[in-house]
């Protein structure tokens, strides 16, 4: 009797499928999102190391659950929210670079730009030619340098400890600032526009474990403000005259004339409406 009565009941229940609304698909792929770059990110800091740990912590209460262990689960509970207090003073400088990098995303200025291709570039080639060209005769010379390039991220806290200077970019002022025994020469330079802003600039240094020890501090500077602003850092090495480009915190080195050119190109965003003024020359052209 009580077999028919489950198989009874058993066929009164029906499947129930949940409904599943576009906002539901749309939040799925918002958490995998989320949850994709979170481990991404994770994966090159020390959270990574400590989520190794904490699954260890996870699995030991569990366990602990399973074989109801009261007293273990209390001291979990009163200690739990003072981990996480921990937690967060421990990857403060984690959590802080993750912050600044989401702030310079400017995703609301790009989404307001419509497109508009009529804002002239950061630098003009003259400055990138001039730049390109003090860094060459410096490294001939063996002659080290530092300068920084302003993008979007502001470099008002490096500047101000330096010098001011606020003169256009040549190749003759990079090589007498960065010469020996003058008084600009220790530092860094700051390069917005087209004009020398700042000179003798403290910038911050990286932990980066994984920078060669042949690397002095000049390198682990340019590193260093690249991987906390948007910046691309110039080193010219006094110890073997190669040239180098931190950007993103990550280092390029030995770079010829024609290379050192190609990178200052990829932050140089010059768009200048110059596709109509080519146009009309070629049509100039046809008609004669």
């Amino acid at each position: 009797m009580g077999q028919i009565d489950f198989i009874f009941d058993f066929n009164r229940t029906s499947l129930h499928m949940p409904t599943v609304r576009w906002p539901d698909i749309l939040e799925i792929f918002i958490i995998a999102f989320l949850v994709y770059h979170i481990l991404v990110w994770a994966r090159n800091t020390r959270l990574w190391s400590l989520l190794k740990g904490v699954i260890v912590i996870l699995a030991f209460i569990l366990f602990c659950a399973l074989f109801n262990m009261t007293t273990i689960l209390w001291i979990v509970g009163r200690v739990f929210s003072i981990a996480v207090i921990g937690i967060v003073v421990i990857l403060q400088p984690e959590l802080r670079k993750a912050l600044e990098e989401l702030g310079r995303k400017n995703f609301i200025s790009n989404f307001l730009s419509f497109g508009d291709d009529k804002t002239m570039g950061r630098f003009s080639d003259k400055t990138l030619e001039e730049i390109t060209k003090a860094c060459i005769e410096m490294g001939k010379v063996r002659t080290g340098a530092l300068i920084v390039i302003e993008q979007n991220h502001p470099l008002t806290e490096y500047e101000r400890t330096g010098i001011d200077v606020d003169a256009i970019v040549t190749s003759q002022l990079l090589i007498n600032i960065f010469e020996h025994n003058t008084p600009l020469h220790d530092g860094a330079v700051i390069i917005r526009g087209d004009r020398v802003v700042s000179a003798t600039c403290y910038l911050p240094l990286s932990d980066n474990m994984g920078i060669g020890k042949e690397l002095g501090t000049r390198h682990r500077a340019g590193i260093g403000v690249s991987e906390v602003t948007d910046s691309m850092t110039i080193i010219v090495s006094e110890e073997t005259g190669k040239i180098s480009v931190a950007y993103g915190g990550e280092l390029e080195r030995a770079l010829d004339s024609d290379r050192l050119r190609e990178r200052l190109r990829e932050i140089q965003d010059k768009r200048v409406e110059e596709a109509p003024i080519k146009y009309l020359a070629r049509k100039a052209k046809v008609r004669k």
